[in-house]
This record gives structure tokens, sequence and C-alpha cells, in this order.
């Protein structure tokens, strides 16, 4: 895998009139050949995201989940596309309702997988291996730099989210394991 032409085969993709699928295309195509993206980006050592590209129309990066890792429910106001080279991603998806949000629905997705959310989406992910989980995220929008939100996991309550607050959630992760974050 050639991440700089990977980088661009996505952004030329963005540009289609059903960016999202566009993209989901490219992403597919790469997930399908997994050791191919890990010896491009490395075998998963440590939890975190490798911004591959972050601009205002398409944010891509590799995320690494420890073993075991959870992120509570939260949403990203944009569409996004996961695409699983290495371990396993588990998502529970969840509707906006009158008292906050309900669980409505599960996906897993293996070495290959590629899945596509919509803008509206609530989803929490959990990586249910004892070894990390690599995938690849492409977001139709800046990631980074949208406030948006996240719910608590024990009561479920609305907070404000963003790109410091899920790398916070990340870095996290590698102190529980005494990993460290900057190297």
């Amino acid at each position: 895998m050639d991440v700089d032409r990977f980088v661009e085969d996505c952004v030329i993709a963005n540009r289609e009139s059903d960016a999202q699928a566009a993209v989901k295309e490219v992403l597919a195509r790469a997930v399908s050949t997994p050791n191919a993206v890990i010896s491009a980006l490395g075998e998963p050592e440590k939890a975190g995201l490798d911004v591959l590209l972050s601009s205002s129309t398409l944010t891509i990066f590799a995320a690494i989940w420890t073993p075991q890792m959870n992120l509570m429910p939260h949403d990203h106001l944009m569409w996004a596309n996961i695409g699983i080279y290495t371990g396993r991603e588990d998502n529970i998806f969840w509707k906006r309702s009158a008292d906050g949000i309900r669980a409505y629905g599960a996906e897993a997705l293996f070495v290959g997988d590629a899945a596509s959310l919509p803008e509206d989406a609530v989803h929490s992910v959990t990586n249910p291996l004892l070894r990390f989980t690599g995938g690849i995220h492409i977001y139709g929008g800046d990631f980074f730099d949208t406030a948006r939100s996240q719910w608590n996991p024990e009561t479920l309550d609305e907070e404000p989210s963003d790109g410091a607050v899920i790398r916070g959630i990340f870095e996290r992760e590698n102190a529980r394991l005494g990993l460290d974050s900057n190297s």
C-alpha cells in the first residue's frame, strides 16, 4: 500500500457526486489486503490516531484501539467510513429519543470489512480482543475541528466532545496499559 496514493485516491473520490460511496470503495480496496496496510502503517503498538489527512472536507486517520478499549456513544456530525485492517471493532448504534439515546443495533467489523455511517449516526465502539485493533477511519469533513457530542457511558447524559476530547481518551488508554503516548 502506498499511503500517499491512498490519500490522493480518497481526495479524488471525495469529489464524486456520492462522495461517501466513492471513498468507501477506495477504503474497501485498501483493507482487502490487510498485510499491505500493516506494512505501510506499522504494527499497532499503542492507542492513537495517526492522521494521514486533515482538511475541511476530508479527514483520514488510522485509529488504533488498545485491547478491550471502549469509546462511549458519540456522534460525528458528518459521514464516516471505517475499514478494519487488524483486529475487530464492535459498534453499538444508538438513536436519539425524547429522553436521550437508546441502543437499537450492533455490527461487528472484522479484518477486511469496510462500513459506512451516515451524518446523523451515534455509535459506541469496543475492541473486544486481547490485542490491538487497527482501522482506517475516513470522515467527510474536519473531524478534529468539529464540536459534537458524546454520552456518558453510565448515565447516557449528553456531553460536549471534539477532536481534543477524543485524543485524550486514547492517551488515557495508553496510560492504563503503561504505554507512552508520545513515543
